[in-house]
């Protein structure tokens, strides 16, 4: 297990030793897509993906959790990758500024690629830390990596911006819209670009949800996409 690995499950441990026995509650979700989009790119070529997480949240704020989704960018740009999957591991604190309607939520990720690579290859394992604020129907969250992005070599400082909005327009529907820039450091600056979203969800008493959204961005090559996503939370 690298470093950073060992890192990051020490930093998980002390934690939860650290909440003691104080009231906590674990949640999770199962989803399935028709496209895995992050930050506005497919990561399954524009085919569907299998999703699921796990998080447990003490009253404190103090939370941790685990997410994982079926992937093929990594294989579909070197047939010698064998990694299929991506697996993130986060740790962060949340909470509000007294009553006046403003939250935030400080924390750390691990996107982790397990698998096989060619000699020489610059992983896409990625640390990033964040910090965001929410209020009401709106929020921001701000990335900032302190490893190379996903592979991109001497990228490190790498940063993103998401602002989101989620309007509850009838009881159990939702109309969301979010609008997100990354920023690439270093000699692969040039892809730096925008993204955005806009789709309506509804929930069912049964846990079940379900999102259509429309998604685009500005790069040159990718083409707009719909996404249906099918939620069970429990």
């Amino acid at each position: 297990m690298s470093s950073r690995k060992n890192a990051l499950a020490t930093l998980l441990c002390a934690g939860l030793l650290s909440a003691g026995a104080a009231h906590a509650e674990v949640s999770g979700s199962i989803t399935l897509t028709s496209d895995y989009l992050f930050r506005g790119i497919t990561q399954t070529d524009e085919h569907p993906a299998l999703q699921g997480g796990v998080e447990w949240a003490h009253d404190s704020g103090f939370y941790v959790g685990t997410w994982g989704s079926s992937i093929s960018w990594l294989s579909d740009s070197d047939p010698d990758i064998s990694s299929q999957l991506e697996l993130d591991g986060y740790v962060g604190f949340r909470g509000d500024f007294g009553d006046s309607g403003f939250g935030y939520d400080v924390g750390a990720v691990y996107y982790w690629y397990p698998g096989s690579y060619p000699a020489g290859f610059n992983k896409a394992d990625t640390t990033e830390l964040y910090a965001g604020v929410s209020w009401h129907i709106l929020s921001a969250k701000y990335s900032y990596a302190v490893t190379d992005l996903f592979g991109i070599p001497d990228s490190d400082g790498s940063s993103n911006l998401d602002v989101a909005v989620g309007w509850e327009f009838a009881p159990s529907w939702t109309l969301n819209g979010a609008v997100g820039k990354q920023w690439v450091a270093g000699s692969a600056g040039t892809a730096t670009y925008a993204f955005w979203s806009a789709g309506v969800g509804k929930s069912f008493d049964n846990g079940f949800d379900i999102a259509l959204n429309f998604n685009d961005n500005d790069l040159i090559g990718p083409d707009d996409t719909i996404t249906l996503a099918v939620t069970k939370s429990f």
